[in-house]
């Protein structure tokens, strides 16, 4: 059986305001994210259909508070404690210090990464 935790798992990310440490098991990317500022990162998926992310996520909030907002106009709030879904057609709305665990597939979510990085490329130049 594969597992991982936040001090093992391989690859850092690191932003203005956001950790990720992720690890794949078995097609499914794990992600141990940490928010430290507020952010609406709504730009960042511009290019994905429907300006969004496509890929589906399953996650706990372990501490603070995550928000998504969806292509149908609708939005969740989620706060410590929480499971949620994430189905595809979404943005994410960051609030200082929240942590979440989230599990997504890892081919879509390699997808959705590559235009998020070049979204981010972008807008530091």
């Amino acid at each position: 059986m594969s597992k991982t935790n936040k001090r093992s798992a391989p690859q850092v990310e690191t932003g203005p305001g956001f950790e990720g440490r992720y690890d794949d098991l078995g097609g499914y990317v794990v992600g141990f994210e940490h928010y430290t500022e507020d952010q609406d990162v709504a730009a960042l998926f511009r290019g994905l259909p429907d300006d969004a992310c496509q890929c589906p996520h399953w996650g706990v909030v372990a501490r603070g508070r995550l928000s998504f907002r969806f292509t149908d106009g609708t939005a969740e709030d989620y706060v410590e404690g929480d499971a949620y879904y994430a189905r595809p057609g979404h943005t994410p709305v960051f609030t200082a210090g929240t942590e979440v665990v989230e599990f997504s597939p890892s081919d879509e979510l390699a997808k959705t990464m590559a235009v998020v990085m070049a979204n981010l490329a972008g807008s530091e130049s």
